[in-house]
């Protein structure tokens, strides 16, 4: 049984010539002709050496470059119940727009995905109108209470990748080891939210120097940090496998690092907006799009994190994108719906201001926004002969305004918004599909 569902779409062969393709898995970093045909990656050749098929599509890549398309395992596609912020179809097609050929749904929606009949609707639905592949976390508690477990045997034999109440922590130590030993039982990992919420309560934004300047409640890091301590203590103790969501905070990369040197199954993911953003943003304007949960942090800690992606202590680059209706974020700050959409930028926001600068290379962040696969199981986006075609064409030295030309999500609240980046996503081929194509990416036929 497939675990990724999405809408089968047409797989015409299609032949990009002359781009840069870069795949740090296959070790590919040169100029080459690369040829789809019948959803696989069939040739791979000099720069002119491949022939089009007849009836192909012909594709111009030179001066661009050819990555493995990328994979999100942490998404909020809003559906069931928020449909006016997002669905499968509007998700789908900004992840594909971002360069993204797998993405994975969290289960925070109403009703809560935390019965076989809700996972089930869901991904008979996504047959019908995704346009890339997307998989569904289940619950790891009922109604994401924290109180009684879901049937997780039950949900994994539906489908689902893993288990989560993100959104929210398992506050109850006891619940959680529980779900460590079904966890290891019926299979998948268990992605956990990790935030005290005595410690958090009431906060609005990062405990320290600038929420005491701006009068906000602060959310402290060991909020975080005591959290996957616990919970790190408890996946090694039951052998359980553990995937920690969004890290901020230099402590947290710590505990990850600790877990990790003790044997614990433990992996972890880092999103763009705390990788290049602090809470000085939020004093320079009090935008809400610059509110989200975990909150944006200090140099300090943002720096860690960074550190943390470069070392491989954070496995991989997840965007948790939270799409939220513009009267959600348009009232006072302390009011308002914590998250920002991410799909769109991601790539683009770490190029411009990690990876340009020096601070990361090309290689790694591609890496790292293709290793979310491997945290569920699932195959690793490659650049090769026979591979299943999931790749993404960007031209790195267009430059263009977030949110200018609109988005392709239903939300516009992003962090990044009015801001100029480096590098455009012009195609995304999701298992062969064409998932994305930039208005004004030229074709010819064979």
């Amino acid at each position: 049984m497939s675990r990724l569902v999405w809408k089968r779409g047409a797989q015409p062969d299609v032949l990009v010539g002359g781009a840069h393709v870069m795949d740090p898995r296959t070790r590919l970093d040169g100029p080459h002709d690369l040829l789809i045909r019948d959803g696989e990656i069939a040739e791979l050749g000099e720069p002119g050496s491949l022939q089009a098929p007849q009836g192909a599509e012909v594709i111009d890549g030179e001066g661009r470059h050819l990555f493995p398309a990328f994979f999100d395992p942490h998404v909020h596609l809003r559906t069931p119940g928020f449909e006016h912020k997002e669905d499968l179809q509007t998700g789908t097609r900004a992840a594909g727009a971002g360069g993204f050929a797998g993405i994975v749904a969290m289960p925070n929606t109403d009703p809560v995905v935390d019965a076989a009949p809700v996972l089930r609707s869901l991904m008979d639905d996504a047959r019908t109108t995704a346009s890339v592949p997307v998989g569904f976390l289940a619950a790891i508690s009922r109604g994401l209470r924290g109180e009684e477990l879901t049937e997780m045997a039950e949900l994994r034999d539906e489908g689902a990748l893993g288990f989560t109440d993100d959104g929210m922590a398992v506050a109850d130590a006891g619940l959680l080891r529980r779900a460590f030993q079904y966890q290891r039982l019926c299979g998948g990992v268990l992605a956990l939210h990790e935030e005290d919420p005595r410690l958090s309560a009431g906060g609005s934004m990062h405990e320290g120097e600038v929420s005491t300047r701006l009068g906000l409640g602060g959310i402290p890091s060991i909020a975080e940090s005591t959290f996957i301590e616990r919970d790190a203590t408890l996946a090694r103790y039951e052998s359980g496998r553990m995937h920690v969501q969004h890290v901020t905070c230099a402590d947290a990369v710590q505990a990850v690092a600790t877990a990790k040197e003790r044997g614990t199954q433990i992996t972890a993911e880092a999103s763009p907006h705390h990788l290049i953003l602090t809470d000085e943003a939020i004093a320079a304007s009090l935008d809400t799009r610059l509110k989200m949960n975990p909150p944006l942090r200090t140099e300090a800690d943002r720096s860690a994190v960074v550190q943390a992606l470069r070392s491989g202590v954070l496995d991989c680059i997840a965007t948790d994108h939270a799409p939220h209706a513009r009267e959600e974020k348009e009232v006072p700050f302390e009011q308002a719906m914590m998250g920002t959409t991410g799909l769109e930028t991601a790539f683009a926001a770490i190029y411009t201001e990690l990876v340009l600068p020096g601070v990361l290379t090309l290689e790694l962040l591609i890496d790292r926004l293709t290793a979310g696969a491997a945290v569920f199981d699932l195959p690793v986006s490659r650049i090769a002969p026979g591979e299943a075609a999931n790749v993404c064409l960007i031209d790195l030295g267009a430059t263009w305004t977030v949110g200018a030309a609109g988005y392709e999500s239903r939300s516009d609240n992003c962090c990044f918004a009015d801001r100029d980046l480096r590098g455009k996503v012009l195609l995304t081929v999701a298992d062969g599909s064409v998932a994305y194509r930039e208005r004004s990416l030229a074709l010819s036929a064979a």
